[in-house]
């Protein structure tokens, strides 16, 4: 996988890079411009439709401040989904009354033209209430929601929807979601549940204000699976944790934070009451992957980043011990300033692991930042050489693994560095 880095012009922005996502039987998918974005002509607008419905589960923010799309879809969503709304530029967040009541005004009027479609396209059409519709938002805090700007747009959403999906419709879609990201992210696996083929597609946004606890972005997955929405909500708990709640830019957890999976049950697979269930095996690994490849490319598309980076922390007393130590190298400004600055100052990691709190023999540490040892055995290598790791930290990709041996537990966090685009980025993020 290749990563952004200005002075290589690498891109990858090409469609060519991005892995051929096809269909997924019943589903629909349409992007608009809503002019929500004044001065830009862009997408901005985007729906998921499921033709005869699909169960879902989601996981949300754990910030004690949500946005209101999020309130709404936590009192009002039922077992089965006809649409998702994805709105960007405006996050609905500390917007009060007035936001949640826009959210139940579009969605008045989107299950009204939804229904309508159903008469029109469906053999046994069903009507579409305004709780079987998901939303999500994501852009300013606190700015008024722009209701009338997004309902004038939906009668053209909806014409605009498309039942056969290729390639540029999902980038299309992906590119509609996004706000600072500079390119869209989208994975996909194919496997079997029993010998059944079945397909998991999906697309994540985010850049900046990313860290755990739950998500830490938007990210969207579909599959044709047939799998009821008890099982996917234990399968998305699970996968989320090694993939969106290992992922951290800058330590700041959104207000509109949202992973959702939704299942149209069209692979007509046998009936799956478990998620334990050993037919689901393969729909775990290939889950754990689409979401792991989804977090991995936010990581990498951080605000102003220009290298990944991996931090690995090995052999702890526990799980959450190794947690600790990774998101304190992870989000430690100083850290990331000499990952960018391609300097080689372990000093700082050193600062980094001793201030997560963890017990440590310091005897037994080891560290190492990619291939060359730092430190073994609590002391700096023999055969630590400055002038090669100052080489491989040129590196767009960048590892350091740190070994505790105070147990067996690990855990790994996909992160980013801190340029001065970041700052500038901020800074201007409104103007």
């Amino acid at each position: 996988m290749l990563f952004r880095k200005e002075k290589y012009q690498i891109s990858t922005n090409s469609m060519g890079f991005f892995q051929n996502l096809e269909h997924i039987d019943g589903l629909g998918i349409s992007a608009v411009s809503a002019k929500l974005y004044e001065n830009k002509k862009r997408d901005d607008l985007v729906i998921f439709y499921f033709r005869k419905g699909a169960s879902y589960a989601s996981v949300y923010t754990q910030s004690n401040i949500k946005s209101e799309n999020i309130k709404w879809n936590l009192e009002n969503s039922k077992d089965k989904i006809y649409g998702l709304l994805v709105n960007t530029r405006n996050a609905n967040a500390f917007t009060g009354k007035e936001g949640y009541k826009s959210i139940t005004n579009i969605s008045a009027m989107l299950s009204e033209l939804l229904s309508k479609k159903q008469m029109e396209d469906e053999e046994e059409p069903k009507k579409i209430k305004f709780n079987n519709l998901l939303f999500a938002s994501t852009g300013t805090i606190g700015e008024n929601f722009p209701e009338k700007k997004i309902i004038d747009a939906i009668p053209n959403l909806i014409y605009h929807i498309k039942y056969n999906q290729n390639k540029y419709i999902w980038m299309k879609a992906a590119m509609g979601i996004l706000t600072t990201d500079t390119r869209p992210k989208l994975s996909m696996d194919e496997c079997k549940i029993g010998n059944t083929p079945v397909k998991i597609y999906g697309l994540a946004k985010g850049s900046g204000m990313i860290h755990p606890d739950m998500a830490t972005t938007l990210g969207f997955i579909f599959t044709d699976a047939k799998i009821n929405g008890n099982v996917l909500k234990q399968l998305l708990k699970k996968n989320i944790q090694n993939s969106f709640n290992a992922l951290t830019c800058d330590g700041d957890t959104s207000t509109n934070d949202m992973v959702s999976i939704f299942s149209t049950g069209y692979a007509k697979n046998k009936e799956i009451k478990s998620y334990r269930d050993k037919s689901l095996n393969e729909f775990d690994k290939s889950l754990n992957l689409v979401l792991k490849n989804l977090a991995k490319s936010v990581a990498a598309d951080g605000e102003g980043s220009s290298k990944f980076v991996t931090i690995k922390v090995e052999k702890c007393k526990n799980e959450n011990d190794a947690k600790k130590i990774c998101f304190s190298v992870a989000n430690s400004p100083l850290v990331k300033t000499a990952f960018a600055g391609e300097d080689p100052n372990w000093g700082r990691i050193i600062m980094a692991i001793g201030k997560a709190k963890v017990k440590l023999n310091l005897r037994k540490l080891n560290i190492n930042i990619g291939p060359h040892k730092i430190v073994e055995n609590g002391k700096i290598s023999p055969s630590y050489k400055e002038n090669e790791v100052a080489e491989y930290m040129t590196s767009l990709e960048i590892k350091v693994n740190i070994q505790i041996f105070s147990g067996n537990k690990e855990f790994e966090v996909y992160t980013m560095d801190l340029t001065k685009k970041y700052i500038e980025i901020n800074a201007d993020y409104r103007s």
